[in-house]
C-alpha cells in the first residue's frame, strides 16, 4: 500500500480537538504553499482563505457557525471563500507565460478574450457555481496536505454565510464555501468510520 493510499484512508473528519494546541504559522504557510498547486478551471485560482487563530475572533466565528463546539477547541478555523469574478484576473495570471515566451502575444490575447467570454456569457449563477466548485477542489487538497503534516481537520457547512462574511470582513462578492476546523484530534471517543458504499453503488461504467 502506498503512502498516499495510507494518507487518504487515515484522513477523517475530526469531531473534536485537543484544546490549547497552537498551530504554527510556518505549518500553515507550508500547507498553503502546496495548496496553490490544486487544479482550477483556466488556472483562475478561485479560492481565498481566511485563517482565524485569534480567540476573540474565533468566538465570533463560533457564534456565526451555530455554536459548534469544535470551533472553540480547534487550533484554528479556516474559512474557504470562492471568488465568482476570478475570471477577471485572467490577463494578470497569464502575463508570466507571455513574458517568458511560453505563450505568444496572439495566444495570450486569445486566452484572455475567450476566458472572459466563457464566464460572462454564462452569467452570475454559473460564476458562483464555479467559485464553489473550484474552491472545494482546493479545500480538499488542503485537508490532505494538513493530514500529511500531522494535523487533523473537519470541513463544516453549518454556518450563516452573511454573518460569517461580516465577522471576517471579506468582500460581499466572495462566497463562503465552507469552514475547516484544524488542530489535533481528541480521539478518546472516536467513532468507527461511517459506512462507505461499495464501488458498484456509486460508479457506472459505460
Amino acid at each position: 500500500m502506498s503512502e498516499f493510499t495510507d494518507l487518504v484512508k487515515s484522513r477523517r473528519s475530526a469531531s473534536k480537538f485537543i484544546q490549547g494546541i497552537d498551530i504554527p504559522e510556518q505549518d500553515l504557510n507550508e500547507m498553503f504553499n502546496l495548496v496553490k498547486y490544486a487544479p482550477s478551471a483556466f488556472n483562475l485560482q478561485h479560492a481565498h482563505y481566511v485563517v482565524v487563530k485569534d480567540p476573540a475572533l474565533k468566538e465570533k466565528v463560533y457564534e456565526a457557525a451555530n455554536k459548534q463546539y469544535k470551533i472553540r477547541t480547534a487550533s484554528a478555523v479556516i474559512a474557504v471563500m470562492g471568488i465568482p469574478d476570478a475570471y477577471k484576473d485572467v490577463a494578470m495570471l497569464n502575463e508570466g507565460l507571455l513574458t517568458l515566451g511560453a505563450m505568444s502575444k496572439q495566444e495570450y490575447d486569445l486566452t484572455v478574450a475567450s476566458t472572459l467570454a466563457f464566464y460572462e456569457e454564462r452569467g452570475e449563477v454559473f460564476q458562483r457555481e464555479e467559485a464553489i466548485r473550484n474552491a472545494s477542489l482546493s479545500a480538499m487538497q488542503l485537508m490532505l496536505i494538513a493530514k500529511d503534516l500531522g494535523w487533523d481537520t473537519c470541513p463544516m457547512i453549518g454556518f450563516d454565510p452573511a454573518a460569517l462574511s461580516v465577522v471576517l470582513g471579506t468582500p460581499q462578492s466572495y462566497v463562503p464555501v465552507m469552514l475547516i476546523a484544524i488542530g489535533k484530534e481528541d480521539a478518546s471517543s472516536q467513532r468507527p468510520r461511517g459506512y462507505r458504499k461499495p464501488v458498484a453503488e456509486f460508479v457506472k461504467y459505460l
